[in-house]
């Protein structure tokens, strides 16, 4: 598979999908111009992994600030991996949150509660 490795900027996180290295991470800021343009790479990549998955997937969300277009199409990843998961692939999704960022420890809280996936919440 096509490895993805977007660098963070000011206003777009890090995304890095890696199938063969097993890295699969999107940190930093959330609110790209068009976000439906900068994660549809991301969509792309899902639906390729969903015919090729590897057992035991964890993906690494560590977000600092995410806007509220963001936070829709970071849903629709997470409900993409939902699929996935429910189809029989063992995966996992680890929520990085500062201790001192209520906020983004609440968003992951919600984000597990309407997600059917084993979800880590977990301080960095």
């Amino acid at each position: 598979m096509k490895v993805i490795n977007i660098p963070a900027t000011e206003d777009t996180p890090k995304v890095v999908l890696d199938h063969e290295n097993k890295i699969f991470e999107i940190s930093g800021r959330s609110l790209p111009e068009d976000v439906v343009v900068f994660y549809q790479p991301v969509m792309e990549w899902l639906d390729n992994f969903e015919n090729t998955p590897i057992p035991n997937m964890e993906l690494a969300i560590k977000l600092e600030y995410f806007n509220t277009a963001s936070s829709k199409l970071i849903l629709d990843i997470l409900l993409k991996l939902e699929e996935i998961y429910q189809d029989g692939t063992p995966l996992k999704v680890i929520w990085y949150f500062l201790s001192s960022d209520t906020d983004m420890k609440e968003a992951g809280e919600e984000y597990s509660e309407i997600v059917g996936l084993p979800f880590e919440i977990t301080e960095y």
